[in-house]
C-alpha cells in the first residue's frame, strides 16, 4: 500500500492521522503509539511536498491512467505510448522509433546492442520464476538483433515489508539462466520500492542484457518473398501467470526452457544469420501485436498460416490456451521468428533444429501493408486489441475492447508529451549557457 499517496488524496480529511495509522496498522507489526508517529511524520512530508507548485516539479496532469490507457497491456494503447516514447528518443543505428525492443549503436567495426525488461507485475510472491523470465526476456531482445550476449545487469525495488529472501530467490532465477548460458551478471542495483512511504510486499523490477555483433537483423529488414519461420513456444513470464492465477500450477514448469536462446545462439554462432533479414520474438501482443509491428517499420504485408501457428505451442501450453479460452494468437507464446529469403529457408530450419528445437514455415511477406491470418483457405486482417489477450480472471473481467473515448484519451497523452518536451527544452537551454566553450 502506497501511504504517501493515501495521504495526498486525503490530505484535507480532519480525520486522516486515525484512518492513516490504521491502515499502517493492518499492514505493519507496530504498536498503536508508533503507528501515529508514522501517519503524522507522512502528513508532514505530504504538505511539505505538494501544497505548492514549481515547474520543474510538477507535471502536466492528463488525468489519463496508465490502466484505463492499456499501458503495460501489450496493446493498441501501449503501442501508442512507446511510439511518443521513441519521439523523445536521441539517435541511434536501431532505436525505439524502428519499433525492436533492443537498441543498437556503433562503436568501430561493432554493433552494441541494448535491452532491458521489466519482471511480470503478477509475479512478485514468486521471485524465482520472475527473474528466470524477465533474464530470458532480455536476451531474446539482443539475441533476436543479431547479437551475442555478453552481460547482463539487474535492477530490484522490494517493498517495505517485503522479506529479504525475496532479493536471493529473484538473483538465484536469473543467475540459472546465467550460468547456462555463460552470460555473465555483473551489474546491479537492490532497493525499496517508495522508501518508508509504500508498505507490504510487492516486489518489481528489471533485467538488462548487452550484446555484441558484426551483423544486425532488425524488423525494419524484412523484404517482400521472404518466409517466416517460428520456432515451438511455451511461453514465458505471461503463460506463466495464467497458470498460476488460474490454479493451472503443473503447466509453469513447461515455460522453464532456454530453447528459444540456444536455437538464436545456434544461428548467429553460423554464417546463416549474415544473410537473416530480421528476428523476433512473439512477445508483445503475441503474433497480432509483433506481425503489426514489423509490418509497420519494414512497410511489408506479412501473412500467417494459423494452422501451423497452432502446431509450434507446446502441447500442455496450448491445453490450457483453448480451456481457457485465451486466444494464441494474440498472447506471447516466446517462440523465436525468423524472417528470410526462401532459398535460405531450409539452412535456418537445420541448424535450429540441430539445437534440439522444433521449427516450420509458417507464413511469407509480400508487397504491401499489414498483417493477415490464412485459415482454411480463408485470409483474414489479423490486428492487435486494445490490450494483450486476457490470460487471468482479473484481465477477462476488465476485457480487451477498446475504450468509446480512446481518441479523445490519446489527444490528452498527446498533449502530456508535448509538455514534457517542452520542459526538457527548458531545462536543456538553461543548462546548455552554463556549458564553457571548449
Amino acid at each position: 500500500m502506497d501511504i504517501e499517496g493515501y495521504a495526498r488524496k486525503h490530505i484535507d480529511d480532519p480525520d486522516l492521522e486515525r484512518k492513516l495509522a490504521e491502515r499502517i496498522m493492518e499492514f505493519k507489526d507496530i504498536s498503536e503509539d508508533g503507528a501515529f508517529k508514522l501517519a503524522r511524520a507522512v502528513i508532514v512530508e505530504v504538505r511539505n511536498a505538494y501544497s505548492r507548485t514549481d515547474w520543474l516539479l510538477d507535471y502536466y496532469r492528463s488525468n489519463v491512467s496508465m490502466g484505463k490507457f492499456g499501458v503495460g497491456s501489450r496493446g493498441t494503447g501501449d503501442f501508442y505510448v512507446h511510439s511518443k516514447i521513441a519521439e523523445m528518443c536521441g539517435d541511434a543505428v536501431v532505436s525505439s522509433k524502428d519499433l525492436d525492443d533492443a537498441g543498437v549503436v556503433k562503436v568501430g567495426d561493432y554493433y552494441i546492442s541494448v535491452a532491458i525488461d521489466g519482471i511480470h507485475s503478477r509475479l512478485s510472491e514468486f521471485p524465482f520464476i520472475a527473474g528466470f523470465h524477465v533474464t530470458r526476456a532480455a536476451m531474446r531482445d539482443v539475441l533476436v538483433m543479431g547479437s551475442r550476449p555478453v552481460a547482463l545487469f539487474s535492477d530490484i525495488h522490494v517493498a517495505d515489508d517485503g522479506d529479504v529472501s525475496k532479493i536471493f530467490d529473484h538473483l538465484a532465477g536469473i543467475t540459472a539462466v546465467s550460468e547456462l548460458t555463460g552470460v555473465p551478471l555483473v551489474a546491479g542495483s537492490t532497493l525499496r520500492i517508495g522508501g518508508d512511504m509504500v508498505i507490504g510486499e510487492r516486489m518489481t523490477g528489471a533485467v538488462g542484457c548487452v550484446g555484441v555483433s558484426r551483423h544486425i537483423t532488425p524488423r525494419r529488414n524484412a523484404e517482400p518473398g521472404d518466409v517466416i519461420i517460428l520456432t515451438e513456444g511455451a511461453g514465458g513470464g505471461t503463460v506463466a501467470t495464467a497458470a498460476i492465477y488460474y490454479g493451472m500450477h503443473e503447466v509453469v514448469e513447461e515455460t522453464v526452457n532456454l530453447d528459444f536462446i540456444f536455437a538464436a545462439m545456434a544461428l548467429i554462432e553460423s554464417d546463416v544469420v549474415k544473410s537473416i533479414h530480421a528476428m523476433s520474438d512473439v512477445t508483445n501482443g503475441g503474433v497480432r501485436g509483433d506481425a503489426e509491428e514489423i509490418s509497420k517499420t519494414s512497410g511489408t504485408a506479412l501473412y500467417f498460416d494459423t494452422e501451423k501457428i497452432r502446431g509450434l505451442i507446446n502441447r500442455r501450453v496450448f491445453q490450457m490456451l483453448e480451456k481457457l479460452e485465451i486466444d494464441f494468437m494474440g498472447v506471447s507464446i516466446d517462440s523465436l521468428m525468423v524472417i528470410c529469403p526462401e532459398s535460405l529457408a531450409d539452412d535456418v530450419l537445420g541448424i535450429i533444429r540441430k539445437a534440439g528445437v522444433n521449427a516450420d514455415i509458417v507464413g511469407w511477406v509480400e508487397r504491401g501493408q499489414g498483417a493477415f491470418a490464412v485459415e482454411d483457405g480463408e485470409t483474414k486482417p489479423l490486428k492487435p486489441r486494445f490490450r494483450e489477450s486476457a490470460y487471468t480472471p482479473i484481465k477477462k473481467l476488465v476485457g480487451e475492447e477498446y475504450p468509446e473515448d480512446f481518441e479523445e484519451m490519446k489527444a490528452r497523452v498527446d498533449q502530456a508529451f508535448h509538455n514534457a518536451v517542452e520542459k526538457r527544452k527548458r531545462v536543456v537551454e538553461r543548462l546548455r549557457r552554463k556549458i564553457p566553450p571548449s
